[in-house]
């Protein structure tokens, strides 16, 4: 038997989880020294109160998960006899990967005949959900995991993120955007468009003045790169900002038909304590991951 984990940093809640077969693995935040992993401390995240408490001057801070949680998620599925599937957010996003690596080793020398998989999505939040979707119909329709340990090898470059933070003191505090002047940014109004890169980083390609223009640069990265985008799914994340979602889907159908299929998904909290409150993000299926 195969168990199948997806992370929430991936942005799935516990129903979508179900609708795959998908055991949640919880990347925990923490306020006011208060540890909290989502869909284990609660069952549903209410966004609204999350990001609006946000607004009020809370910055959450993230932390790895500990070798001791890696363990009792993995083994009673490796004591259970199956072998497992792990789904992820990207490697080169956080060190908890490194403590994961020692729980999975220990219990494999004490499961021998046990496998563990993994695909690194290189990628979080929206990117990752689509990639975690689309591989989770493939296994569902009988793909096995080492079919879709090479999948992910293959097609990881072909799906793409692309999303702009609006309150830039979140991204400043969290430190993982590379060449992101958030001062300076926050100072005269620019924000900055931000991709998942080949390397699985955040990475500020560029900074935009205005919502409306923003937004637009967003849909141009569609018309650059996109491919078979009306074969895929399209995901339009945000945190916590409906009415610009609003108008983005707008602007898409306007732009490649009303026939694409967009799917909205709200940010998780995790990831969100980094972006901030008002964000918003696209992932689809592209030639490739460019700048």
């Amino acid at each position: 038997m195969l168990t199948k984990f997806v992370d929430t940093d991936s942005d799935f809640n516990l129903e979508v989880a179900a609708e795959y077969g998908y055991k949640l693995v919880s990347m925990p935040y923490s306020i006011d020294g208060k540890t909290i992993y989502p869909y284990e401390d609660f069952t549903t995240f209410d966004p609204h109160s999350f990001y609006e408490m946000l607004r009020g001057g809370v910055v959450p801070t993230t932390s790895a998960i500990s070798e001791e949680k890696y363990t009792a998620y993995f083994e009673p599925e490796f004591a259970a006899g199956n072998d497992i599937l792990y789904i992820h957010f990207s490697r080169a996003m956080s060190m908890t990967f490194d403590t994961m690596d020692k729980a999975v080793a220990a219990l494999l020398q004490k499961y021998p005949g046990r496998k563990f998989y993994e695909v690194d999505t290189k990628g979080i939040t929206i990117v990752s959900y689509l990639m975690a979707r689309e591989l989770g119909d493939l296994l569902n329709k009988g793909m096995t995991a080492e079919e879709a340990v090479e999948w992910g090898k293959k097609e990881v470059d072909h799906y793409v993120q692309y999303f702009f933070a609006d309150d830039l003191k979140f991204m400043r505090h969290s430190g993982r955007v590379s060449g992101l002047a958030a001062t300076m940014g926050g100072l005269i109004g620019l924000r900055p468009v931000i991709h998942m890169s080949t390397e699985g980083k955040m990475e500020s390609i560029g900074t935009v003045k205005g919502r409306t223009q923003v937004m637009e640069r967003l849909v141009q990265y569609v018309e650059q790169t996109g491919l078979d985008i009306k074969k895929h799914r399209f995901i339009i994340g945000h945190t916590d900002a409906p009415a610009l979602v609003e108008q983005l889907s707008q602007m898409l159908h306007q732009r490649f038909g009303e026939d694409l299929q967009i799917e909205c998904v709200t940010t998780n909290p995790t990831a969100g304590s980094h972006c901030g409150p008002n964000g918003v993000g696209i992932a689809f299926y592209a030639r490739n991951r460019w700048k």
